[in-house]
């Protein structure tokens, strides 16, 4: 279902909330970093650098995403993030744009917590943007009759919390935790005379990948779906001086375990 190329479409803006997010982590010498949820690796790619003396991986439950990974200094395989279990080196866990994919991540996050030793590091970024009006023109075409029977268990509203909750989840798992949420305003170039609105191209490459998947791929449902959608988004997002304002507000929240006794 992922497509490297697609994600990394927007690599610049895509990435800015992973390098903002480990700002945050004051590790100094971990013995292993872990990257849950790693996609085509670019990101993970940064981690040597950071921190030399550390092993470093990144998992990922796509083969597609990771055959794309660069693997100089970074150890790279295909896990699933529901049922990965942190061993007893790993210092550093960084899940980037991960948990809104995954219903009940919030045991999982206690699950982490209790299962890494004390003063180990737990990064986590998630979109808090459901409530765009990109997401509220997909969940309206998603709701029209000709399509709500293909992708009823698609349409999804908010699957996170917000920096707040996170806070109070994991202090309550005696952990130590900075949480904070930004609203990025990302300029998409919108060529003069392009058919697709840059926030499509954007949402091909995350959002839209399940209801690509359930309505077929070109050639049938899904062609008249996204033309549906693009008319949406043409209104939602006007171009000004040859760019799209597009708005996209992003949780963020950094713990330590154990910190808290």
């Amino acid at each position: 279902m992922w497509d490297p190329t697609s994600y990394l479409r927007y690599g610049d803006e895509r990435s800015r909330p992973f390098h903002d997010l480990l700002a945050r982590v004051a590790a100094e010498r971990p013995r292993t970093v872990v990257d849950l949820g790693c996609g085509p690796g670019h990101l993970t790619a940064t981690l040597p650098a950071r921190w030399p003396t550390a092993r470093v991986v990144g998992l990922d439950s796509s083969a597609e995403m990771l055959a794309a990974a660069t693997r100089s200094r970074v150890e790279f395989a295909v896990a699933d993030v529901r049922t990965w279990a942190p061993g007893a080196d790993i210092d550093v866990v960084v899940c980037n744009a991960v948990l809104q994919w995954v219903p009940g991540h919030e045991e999982l996050l206690l699950r982490w917590a209790r299962e890494l030793e004390p003063g180990c590091w737990l990064a986590v970024q998630v979109p808090g943007n459901f409530d765009a009006a990109s997401h509220r023109a997909l969940r309206e075409v998603a709701e029209a009759p000709r399509w709500r029977h293909l992708v009823a268990d698609l349409r999804r509203t908010a699957p996170v919390r917000d920096a707040a909750g996170y806070a109070d989840l994991l202090t309550g798992a005696n952990c130590a935790v900075d949480a904070w949420e930004t609203t990025y305003v990302h300029l998409l170039p919108a060529p003069s005379g392009a058919t697709d609105h840059p926030v499509l191209s954007w949402l091909e490459g995350t959002a839209l990948r399940p209801f690509q998947a359930a309505l077929g791929g070109e050639g049938t449902d899904w062609d008249d779906f996204r033309a549906a959608l693009n008319e949406r988004l043409v209104e939602a997002y006007p171009v000004r001086h040859g760019l799209v304002q597009f708005p996209f507000h992003r949780v963020f929240f950094v713990a330590r375990t154990g910190a808290r006794q």
